[in-house]
């Protein structure tokens, strides 16, 4: 019988780095507080973005800082239909909410 010389023993592997995760930050989302600012608007022709902006910004927002999540939630919920655009295209122009939406508001108010 011939003996079998033993496997060299495999190299241990190196632990995976873990990536540092930022805690996510309590409190509404940019659609929640967008939806919020539209619905409490009195305009008839709806809300612009750049009176929206001023009230997330009212509202504690940092609107500087997340210019772009600001134009990508509002484009979304246009897509979605929470939003009708009264005016312009994309991101830009007026905004008031679809009357789906504000009916189901109403109900819960």
């Amino acid at each position: 019988m011939a003996e079998v010389a033993p496997a060299p023993a495999a190299a241990p592997a190196k632990a995976a780095k873990k990536k540092a995760t930022k805690p996510k930050t309590a409190g509404p989302s940019v659609r929640d507080l967008i939806v919020k600012a539209v619905s409490a608007s009195k305009e008839r022709n709806g809300v612009s973005l750049a009176a929206l902006k001023k009230a997330l910004s009212a509202g504690g927002y940092d609107v500087d800082k997340n210019k772009a999540r600001v134009k990508t939630a509002v484009k979304a919920l246009v897509l979605k239909g929470t939003l009708v655009q009264t005016k312009g295209t994309g991101a830009s122009g007026s905004f008031k909410m679809s009357k789906k939406v504000a009916e189901r508001m109403h109900r819960f108010l």
